[in-house]
């Protein structure tokens, strides 16, 4: 295989391999390829294992005819194919497919090389070409061209901005980026589904992070991936970090390490503290579930509910559903029931509910919490559930089946079982996906500069996505909003400023 305009051949098994000439590649080649391979606005389903190739073709009939067949042949589902030249004797073409897996798209290319009068000239991998040299960068909000605009941006200028937020600590809201920033930390030890993989690994995940606050709520924050995992260093890491910025959102943290980390931020930072794989996920569950209630004409004091999965997500969501109401809440992991204990105890430890939880010790099976139950949320693994456990449950139960990206049971296998479904899966109706939360519950917290991020103001957020599906369209299908909804991150923003101005942890108001 040879090599054209930096474009090297495709190895999916090594990062280097992947782009070896990376540091030689110019800017404008690596911008015409985002742009001819990689257009976020494509549209079409999305996959991934998406790659693009460029073939040289001999110019005769039938050889395009081959090539088709070859792809077919070998299962790849084709996108677009673009022509990029030809002349007298071949024609270049660009083909995007979607492969099954790694190992597939390898043996595509292969098969593809193989293919007289067809010459694999580079490929590449969508998906790390997204990310080819990160996804986000720093800019200035207006450019320095004159040594008047250097002299106050730096010295001597910014010294007398030094001075006053030396005399008043809260001006750097007011003179420094801290009032928009959030910093985004994490040790590597919990990323997504895929476990401790460090911090080099958490990277992308964070700089993703990044995107979606900026993009979705107009927050400035900053990815932090720590080489520790102690969560002593951590803490003592993170307090020393948290003078500039106006807010903490840990994330991809394993349990149960997360939750005194989490704790203890929040005892000893003066700015909001949101582990997002706890608050957010509860969040969302719990506005999910006020409408899905709407729909089967019950209320939350009056259901029974399961919780399956006691890790951090979990554990948050039991917690945010205790205070919101919920009356009758039992909790299982791979072993079994783990949480069984009356409401009057789980109100008394709530925040520190994980202590109640016994993880080698169930009191009993699955299928001994579901007799009976109106409500479980899976928050476990693929496959957790199955159709005869639903049959277990009251008339007409809510399953939120939010494993991702393999459901705890399919909506195939459920639906029969079930009047209300959701997944975490973008592909299915009723989404309940974290993207929903933060970005609104920073927005608000940074709006006021709040001191912290409460459960009025959690609670706040979740009653507030809630309500922005219309009685007149709430169904079965339709009980929690896109996340593209514009009114979103506005409405779940103005929720929480109110509530944390109404409990005294904002250090400024805004108008309603």
């Amino acid at each position: 295989m040879k090599y054209t305009d930096g474009l090297p051949f495709l190895n999916l098994t090594s990062e280097r391999s992947i782009f070896p000439d990376y540091q030689t590649m110019t800017p404008k080649i690596i911008a015409r390829q985002k742009r001819q391979r990689l257009s976020p606005e494509d549209g079409g389903p999305y996959s991934n294992y998406r790659m693009a190739v460029r073939l040289e073709l001999t110019q005769r009939p039938g050889v395009f005819a081959q090539l088709a067949t070859a792809l077919a042949e070998e299962g790849a589902s084709v996108g677009a194919v673009d022509l990029i030249s030809a002349t007298k004797t071949s024609v270049i073409r660009d083909v995007t497919f979607d492969a099954q897996s790694e190992e597939h798209g390898e043996h595509i290319l292969q098969r593809l090389s193989q293919l007289p009068d067809v010459q694999v000239v580079a490929a590449s991998d969508n998906i790390f070409m997204m990310h080819l040299g990160g996804k986000i960068r720093v800019e200035s909000k207006f450019p320095i061209k004159t040594r008047n605009t250097l002299s106050m941006i730096y010295t001597p200028g910014v010294g007398r901005v030094v001075k006053a937020i030396a005399q008043d600590r809260d001006k750097a809201y007011t003179f420094t980026s801290k009032q928009n920033s959030i910093a985004v930390v994490t040790d590597g030890s919990a990323i997504l589904g895929l476990g401790n993989l460090g911090p080099e690994a958490a990277l992308p995940v964070m700089e993703g992070k990044v995107m979606l606050l900026h993009q979705f709520a107009n927050i400035d924050a900053w990815p932090i991936c720590l080489s520790t995992q102690d969560p002593d260093e951590i803490v003592r890491t993170i307090t020393a970090l948290a003078p500039g910025f106006g807010g903490i959102n840990l994330e991809d943290i394993s349990a149960p390490r997360c939750f005194d980390i989490e704790q203890r931020l929040c005892q000893t930072l003066d700015i909001p503290v949101m582990h997002d794989d706890q608050h957010g996920t509860a969040v969302v569950v719990l506005a999910a579930l006020y409408n899905a209630l709407k729909v089967t004409r019950r209320q939350l004091s009056q259901v029974k509910i399961v919780v399956v999965g006691l890790g951090a997500a979990g554990t948050a969501c039991c917690k945010l559903l205790i205070e919101a109401g919920a009356t009758a809440i039992k909790g299982c992991d791979k072993n079994g029931l783990v949480l069984d204990q009356p409401i009057k105890i789980l109100q008394d430890h709530v925040h520190d509910l994980h202590t109640l939880i016994h993880y080698d010790r169930p009191s009993g099976t699955l299928q001994d919490a579901l007799k009976k139950a109106h409500v479980v949320i899976g928050l476990s693994s693929q496959n957790a559930l199955r159709p005869e456990d639903l049959a277990l449950m009251a008339k007409d139960p809510i399953v939120f089946a939010l494993a991702n990206p393999d459901p705890e049971i399919s909506p195939q296998e459920a639906v029969p079982y079930c009047r209300v479904y959701a997944s975490g899966r973008s592909d299915y109706p009723n989404q309940c996906n974290n993207l929903l939360a933060f970005p609104g519950i920073f927005r608000g917290a940074l709006d006021i500069q709040a001191k912290t991020i409460h459960e009025p103001m959690l609670l706040a957020a979740a009653q507030a996505l809630a309500n922005l599906v219309p009685p007149s369209a709430l169904n079965e299908e339709y009980i929690i909003p896109s996340v593209f909804n514009k009114k979103v991150v506005s409405h779940i923003a103005k929720a929480v400023a109110k509530a944390g101005v109404e409990h005294g942890v904002a250090r400024r108001t805004v108008k309603a």
